[in-house]
């Protein structure tokens, strides 16, 4: 049966190559830094599991050191040239999106017909992480069909994918990070702690009231935290359970989806969620840093209104 261990080890092996290729890179100045990061990222993606929780915390710990000491840098990795690449998008057009295609393809199908299907009288996957398996069987996919089609040098690909990783930099795990904190905080009780303050000075007596207070909390964490993830076991903790599924009797699917949707419209205003809003920004060159937040603004404030009347009119009454 093919588990999320094994969506781990492609990961570790992408993050291992990276790591090797930068060693090598002498136009980067920080390349040992770099080495060390993304060699660490690796470690925990190949070996984390058999990890004890110290180590897998030690390593943690070493990565926000490298980070919060500039480490990192940027490299030139040897790849093709823009006029190549020029070359190939006049040659083939949007043909070339064919490969970045089989990705969402593969999710999807193995999403809707891989959950039950059996080899052998054995699952072929683990049917709690089918989606996330197929995604990952996606991208193998899609990287052999552009090497396939392409035929770029050996090591074009994992080059360009350097190149990216290296722009993005530390905020490539921002989001893992956030998420584990917001597991942390759900172990540690502060999803009790906020739901005794809500319940104490917020009026939650009405299905509305606890439906308002869900929705603008996990925006509000999540633009704090930057992570609707990291958002999600508190807010759900403090108001989500005991208000709206216990006491009102609300739908917890409902709940937990639209719930999510109301953390999103927090993603896109807070410049926590680096990956997200500030990456871009610096990516793209724009004169704002802030830029990417400024323009989502808007769509979060409708999102969030729009999610907040759809919980209430659907998580009652299903």
């Amino acid at each position: 049966m093919i588990t999320l261990e094994a969506v781990y080890v492609v990961a570790g092996l992408a993050f291992a190559g990276f790591a090797l290729l930068s060693v090598r890179d002498r136009s980067n100045k920080r390349r040992f830094g770099n080495a060390a990061f993304w060699g660490l990222l690796a470690a925990s993606f190949l070996f984390g599991s058999y990890l004890g929780d110290v180590a897998n915390g030690a390593l943690v710990l070493a990565l926000v050191v490298l980070a919060g000491l500039g480490a990192l840098g940027i490299g030139k990795p040897h790849t093709s040239t823009p006029e190549e690449r020029r070359e190939s998008a006049r040659a083939r057009g949007n043909w070339l999106f064919g490969p970045a295609l089989i990705v969402p393809a593969t999710a999807l199908f193995g999403t809707l017909f891989l959950k039950n299907a059996h080899l052998g009288g054995v699952p072929l996957l683990d049917s709690k992480q089918v989606t996330l398996i197929s995604l990952a069987a996606g991208a193998v996919l899609a990287l052999g069909a552009a090497i396939a089609w392409l035929k770029p040098p050996l090591l074009a690909p994992l080059q360009e994918g350097r190149r990216l990783i290296d722009t993005i930099g530390w905020a490539a795990i921002l989001p893992q990070m956030l998420a584990s904190l917001g597991a942390v905080f759900a172990l540690s009780g502060v999803g009790k702690a906020v739901g005794e303050i809500a319940t104490r000075y917020l009026p939650l007596d009405r299905p509305y009231e606890a439906v308002l207070a869900y929705c603008i909390g996990m925006a509000a964490f999540t633009a704090i935290m930057g992570n609707a993830f990291a958002a999600f076991p508190v807010m759900t903790a403090a108001i989500g359970l005991p208000l709206i599924v216990h006491q009102f009797h609300g739908n917890p699917a409902i709940m937990a989806a639209i719930g999510m949707l109301s953390g999103f419209c927090g993603t896109l205003t807070t410049p926590m969620a680096a990956n997200f809003n500030v990456v871009p920004a610096a990516l793209l060159e724009l004169p704002d840093r802030n830029g990417v937040i400024k323009v989502q603004l808007p769509t979060a404030g409708l999102m969030l209104t729009g999610n907040t009347i759809l919980m209430y009119c659907l998580v009652f009454r299903f």
